[in-house]
């Protein structure tokens, strides 16, 4: 038995071996639907360098947000070069005073790099303990796969952070956007939130969801 695990073990070995010598990499062809594998992969013949490079990390203007933040994310559906790599990066600005409000990301851990400013970054975990701490220029903290998270601006003016995700395809779940973006009734959403339907339906309108 311990020799037939052995031997399937060094096919499975050989096998992933031979596949990465033949598949250097795997451009996502945009053109095409995703699946949940991810994108099908683009022709070599097709493939350029700019395939492999994201320009949009820059800083973006924060006064039209709710939440004075400006997120700027660097997936697949933008980042074709990522396809199968199990990678992807965002750039977080947030104004004095703004935040990042609760959400998750369902397919991958998250790392925050600090670069500029002050922020509180922190996590709920499913038996509610809380961790979280005020981050300064050089510190990092990672945020497990699909936990509760946020992030405040603590500081004075701007705070920047490079973000880096262990997925291409992280995906992201805002509570407020999934509360109140939606065409739920409103009493159906105080019911199960304890909120007053008047405060559901101006959150509702805020956020653009109906009923």
């Amino acid at each position: 038995m311990n020799k037939m695990v052995y031997i399937v073990f060094l096919f499975a070995l050989l096998l992933s071996i031979v596949q990465a010598s033949v598949n250097d990499f795997c451009v996502a062809d945009l053109k095409l639907p995703k699946s949940n594998s991810g994108y099908p992969c683009k022709s070599p013949n097709e493939v350029t360098v700019d395939d492999f490079v994201f320009s949009g990390l820059v800083a973006k203007d924060t006064t039209n947000s709710s939440f004075g933040a400006a997120a700027t994310a660097a997936f697949v559906d933008n980042f074709p070069g990522l396809n199968g790599l199990g990678i992807s990066a965002a750039r977080l600005d947030l104004a004095e005073g703004g935040s990042f409000p609760m959400h998750t990301h369902p397919g991958g851990t998250e790392l925050i790099i600090m670069l500029q400013g002050e922020m509180i970054a922190g996590f709920i975990t499913s038996n509610n303990a809380i961790y979280s701490k005020t981050l300064k220029p050089g510190d990092l903290f990672v945020i497990p796969q699909g936990q509760m998270h946020f992030v405040v601006n603590s500081g004075v003016g701007k705070a920047t952070s490079i973000i880096a995700f262990s997925s291409e395809n992280p995906g992201v779940q805002i509570l407020d956007h999934l509360l109140f973006g939606n065409t739920l009734s409103s009493d159906i959403v105080s019911q199960t939130t304890l909120l007053d339907v008047e405060q559901v339906k101006k959150l509702k309108a805020r956020f653009g969801g109906s009923g």
